[in-house]
């Protein structure tokens, strides 16, 4: 019997690829003059966002530092700084750089920003967007 000649899928036109993802902080960087920052953007890491800070000193001193200077070069933006940088981060409520730990895990090991939650008065489960988007945006 003879195959049919192949014939390639229909055009779908591809998705681009997300590499940007916004949050909203738990709590809020607090600057020098008051202002608190919550609303940021972290971009997806790279193999070398991953590797660099190993040959950072601060790092190779205390390798605790390694998550601050990580999430300073993969944080774009954070209310109105732009590449806040480790300097930034390391300022953080504990709170708040758990939940960037957090959200880099989620955005770049699985792909999406959502957490399986249940609630505390009924135990119904749902999902939340970690990323802060509100009831009702799509």
């Amino acid at each position: 019997m003879q195959q049919p000649p192949y014939q390639a899928p229909p055009s779908v036109s591809p998705q681009p690829l997300r590499t940007e993802f916004e949050f909203e902080l738990p709590r809020g960087y607090v600057d020098p003059t008051g202002v608190v920052h919550r609303h940021g953007a972290m971009r997806l890491a790279t193999a070398r966002d991953e590797l660099m800070p190993l040959i950072d000193l601060r790092v190779k001193n205390n390798p605790a530092y390694l998550t601050v200077v990580l999430l300073g070069t993969v944080v774009t933006r954070l209310g109105t700084l732009v590449n806040p940088g480790a300097e930034v981060v390391e300022e953080l409520f504990a709170s708040d750089l758990a939940f960037l730990q957090d959200f880099y895990r989620r955005i770049n090991a699985e792909g999406h920003t959502r957490a399986a939650v249940n609630c505390p008065s009924c135990d119904a489960a749902f999902e939340v967007d970690l990323a802060g988007g509100r009831l009702g945006e799509s």
